[in-house]
């Protein structure tokens, strides 16, 4: 990919900050990565594999914190939310104040470098980070592969990575993630046709750590 803004942290920062500024102005908690059929998927399956409502699940990137808020609404009690922008964060945790979800877990923290308590988790749901990882302008490939090292660090043995992409096909995720990971499934997601060609503009995956 070329590289862009969209993968540096000034760019995230700004885009929170305004976010957060039209969440205090007018309540509303900003745009959904993926749309909403984006998290009825992810949630669809957890229901489906009847994955423990108390399973330790994390959002990596969980920018407005929505994503956590849905599962909260679907029972889940153990969530955790990071992301590297403090914006994102203070919008999130403005977000979780105002569903009167308190139990949801929210820390600034960049993946890239996990701290040592960020571990022992079930689930890993990531919307469009890895995504963004792979745009940095600044050795986008070593911190794809440092995106992998800390995905086997947070996450348990056997435990569910979930990841929705807009820059990735199947076949150059499963190379991606290759080392560590094996493929359960892929998720349907809307499909267009171009050409006479028909095409996803959305892959989503579910892997199992080995």
């Amino acid at each position: 990919f070329n590289p862009s803004v969209l993968g540096t942290r000034e760019h995230w920062d700004a885009a929170y900050e305004r976010e957060l500024q039209t969440f205090q102005d007018i309540g509303d908690a900003g745009e959904i990565w993926f749309g909403e059929e984006s998290m009825v998927r992810i949630i669809r399956w957890l229901e489906k594999k009847k994955v423990p409502l108390d399973s330790c699940v994390l959002d990596i990137g969980t920018g407005n914190g929505v994503l956590l808020v849905e599962l909260a609404r679907s029972g889940y009690t153990n969530l955790t939310g990071i992301d590297y922008s403090p914006s994102a964060i203070q919008l999130s945790e403005k977000v979780r104040e105002k569903e009167g979800m308190s139990h949801i877990k929210l820390k600034v923290e960049d993946f890239l470098t996990p701290s040592a308590e960020l571990s022992g988790f079930d689930i890993c749901i990531d919307k469009g980070t890895f995504d963004a990882v792979s745009l940095n302008p600044d050795n986008a490939v070593g911190k794809r592969k440092q995106y992998v090292r800390s995905l086997c660090s947070v996450l348990k043995t056997e435990g569910f990575f979930l990841i929705t992409s807009c820059n990735w096909t199947k076949e150059e995720l499963l190379n991606e993630f290759r080392e560590g990971f094996e493929i359960l499934e892929e998720l349907p997601t809307p499909k267009f046709c171009f050409g006479g060609r028909i095409g996803n503009s959305v892959t989503a995956l579910v892997f199992q750590r080995k």
